[in-house]
């Protein structure tokens, strides 16, 4: 037993020296975008190497606020990102469920399409979606613009479909035996059992709404309805480009994001773990 233990401990040890240096070299940019934000405009562009981080981060960040109203843009892109997140879940979960658990005509086409869907390049239906939206249903500068479009995640159904097709068939057939509505059985039994799989989807679709930068540049120019992302693009000029700025607003849209999926993690890979193994 304690060869066992002994080798345990090396195989241990040897995994972390291995994966320690690479974890550095994925956090030395973010580290890098701290001391940024804390230093000058133009000091990003000092000759020597900066590791340390300075005393500029309150002035980046005044500037920012006042250039771009940046802490209402941070407020209307949690409440897109919220919102988004909560209807593309119920969305995705209900196609999945109908895909995994009845049968019905053209059900296959249905699949191909929807696994055709990830194929296309998102630039493929960027345009058309902007004219529909914007010219034929004259909703631009709107949240039903920024939030409706995306909301079906093809890749969001195809991943539920899978947690609900390892659910055991005996259990929902028990509960209609029962008399228990359909809408029962998903919302009271099948949702609470794909509870892991729904924690992972909400942080991969929140994480993409809170990203997005190219549709909500397209659907919303109003300078009081940007989103965060978008109102950093707007400190990039032709003759001065506010560093300084970018890099405060960056951190304040990163840390966030980091602190959450680590406090998360374990239902992020509970939910991977669960809907890849069938």
């Amino acid at each position: 037993m304690s060869s066992l233990s002994s080798a345990r401990l090396k195989r241990s040890i040897a995994l972390h020296l291995f994966l320690t240096p690479l974890a550095l070299i994925w956090l030395f940019p973010l580290w890098m975008m701290v001391v940024f934000s804390t230093m000058p405009d133009n000091g990003i562009f000092s000759p020597g190497i900066e590791l340390l981080p300075h005393g500029n981060f309150i002035d980046n960040f005044n500037n920012l606020q006042h250039d771009t109203d940046f802490v209402g843009a941070i407020v209307i892109s949690v409440c897109v990102a919220v919102t988004y997140t909560v209807l593309s879940v119920l969305l995705t979960s209900m196609a999945g469920w109908a895909l995994a658990r009845y049968q019905f005509f053209g059900k296959s086409v249905v699949v191909a399409i929807i696994l055709g869907t990830i194929t296309l390049p998102y630039a493929v239906v960027l345009i058309p979606q902007f004219i529909m939206v914007a010219r034929d249903f004259k909703l631009a500068n709107t949240w039903v613009a920024l939030i409706v479009p995306p909301l079906f995640n093809s890749l969001g159904v195809l991943f539920m479909r899978q947690s609900f097709s390892m659910m055991p068939d005996d259990l929902f057939d028990a509960a209609r035996v029962e008399g228990v509505k359909e809408w029962r059985i998903f919302v009271f039994i099948a949702l609470p059992l794909a509870r892991p799989m729904l924690a992972a989807l909400c942080i991969i679709l929140f994480l993409a709404s809170w990203n997005n930068y190219l549709w909500p540049l397209l659907i919303n120019s109003q300078p009081g309805s940007m989103t965060a992302p978008v109102a950093l693009g707007t400190l990039i000029g032709l003759t001065k480009v506010s560093w300084g700025g970018i890099m405060a607003g960056a951190v304040m849209l990163t840390m966030p994001m980091l602190v959450v999926f680590v406090l998360l993690q374990r239902h992020f890979i509970a939910g991977i773990a669960a809907g890849a193994v069938k």
